[in-house]
């Protein structure tokens, strides 16, 4: 599962756009956030994916990004054109075993629109002209039970947003330019998108899943699954949603207000259990500003501490956050299957402190207060950084992520 949230003026603070995601994945995965610079590839280069490789292209952003530790691909990123990119898990009524057949993960086509895109409608026709290629498949998770899924992104630059919602080879995209909008794990989109498929309507009718006597086209009519367009899929999207109208009725939404919603436990939005919040993203994209992406890398947004980061020249992430590398030895290679322990130092760390709230410890409500304040202060500098930045400020930003993980990690060792 995953909640996807974005949010743009008129009703956020200083016009900035606003896009922030919950990654709801099985809880015995590690999320790790890692850093790639751009680069100029060779006319020849390919770029091995989860499962398979697909044509590279001549030069590459750079990119932030939070990721199962086990793929190749990204659950939600930025790069440094401006432009951030979360996916969600979609199913539909054209679902099937063919999901499982090896192409490009959500996660993939997320991460290489990033490296490709320097707006967010160019994101939009990275990931379709992709999809249209290679087409959309593979496990979607690491367990002995493999599932496999279509995607829905939720996609956002300094001026606009896009959604745009896959159901196997047919597509639809729509641009929202103010307001606020959420994806969960079904297909949102009606009659009203600004882009979709070659002959979507046409190939849908031909394949018997659109009957014109029933009304104009409807995307999400026609291919949302009726057992997940109910219950609990569809309720969290409507709470997600009830949410966003609250913390925006003020029209002065910003990156406080979003750390809270995607920390609500109430609303499931921050989720606990066998599946669960296993990393969380906000980005920040103001228009005269330098963007400013907050990253956990930790599971559990309640219990976690957001670390900025801020595109510049000589960019560090640290090891903190980064998963070990088995190299021939990954389970992933070997067969049987065995589970792999890929929780990077961070998560290790995060992890006891999670066990002491449990346990309702003083020590665990102590250390999740000081992290709080952390936070805050943290938060109150960025803001002052930013209202002055020039190319000297890059010097003190440029490790900013990780040094936060350093700091954070010490307070686990107390």
């Amino acid at each position: 599962m995953a909640d996807c949230f974005l949010v743009l003026p008129p009703v956020t603070r200083d016009k900035a756009v606003i896009l922030g995601k919950n990654s709801q994945r099985p809880a015995t995965e590690a999320q790790e956030v890692i850093y790639r610079p751009a680069k100029i590839n060779t006319n020849a280069a390919k770029v091995q994916c989860t499962y398979i490789e697909v044509d590279e292209v001549e030069r590459t952003n750079a990119v932030i990004l939070s990721k199962p530790a086990w793929m190749w691909g990204a659950e939600m990123g930025s790069n440094n054109q401006g432009v951030s990119v979360a996916m969600a898990p979609i199913w539909t009524k054209v679902n099937g075993p063919g999901d499982l057949e090896e192409r490009l993960l959500g996660q993939d086509l997320a991460r290489l629109a990033l490296e490709r895109a320097n707006t967010a409608q160019d994101a939009v026709l990275v990931i379709t002209k992709l999809l249209s290629q290679y087409g959309q498949g593979g496990a979607g998770c690491e367990e002995t039970q493999k599932w496999g899924h279509h995607n829905s992104f939720l996609i956002a630059d300094k001026t606009e947003g896009w959604i745009l919602e896959t159901a196997g080879k047919y597509w639809v995209a729509k641009v929202i330019r103010d307001g606020f909008y959420n994806i969960s794990t079904t297909p949102t989109i009606g009659c009203d998108f600004d882009m979709s498929s070659e002959d979507l309507v046409e190939r849908s009718i031909q394949e018997g899943l659109y009957i014109t006597d029933s009304g104009p086209f409807n995307f999400a009519a026609v291919f949302s699954d009726p057992r997940r367009s109910e219950g609990d899929t569809a309720d969290r999207r409507d709470k997600g949603r009830e949410l966003l109208e609250k913390f925006t009725a003020k029209k002065d939404f910003g990156l406080v207000e979003m750390m809270a919603k995607l920390r609500d436990q109430e609303s499931n939005i921050c989720m606990s259990g066998p599946f669960m919040t296993t990393g969380s993203m906000i980005s920040v994209i103001s228009p005269d500003v330098p963007a400013c992406h907050w990253l956990t890398a930790t599971p559990n947004p309640e219990a976690s501490f957001f670390k900025p980061f801020i595109f510049c020249p000589n960019n560090q992430t640290g090891t903190l956050t980064t998963s070990p590398d088995y190299g021939k030895k990954d389970a992933e290679k070997v067969t049987p299957q065995e589970q792999t322990d890929r929780s990077h130092p961070l998560v290790k760390g995060h992890k006891k402190l999670l066990s002491l709230l449990e346990r309702d410890e003083p020590q665990g409500h102590m250390i999740k207060k000081n992290l709080r304040e952390l936070e805050q202060n943290c938060l109150e500098d960025i803001r002052e950084v930013l209202s002055q930045f020039t190319e000297q400020s890059c010097d003190k930003v440029a490790a900013i992520f990780s040094h936060m993980c350093s700091i954070e990690i010490n307070f686990y060792k107390m």
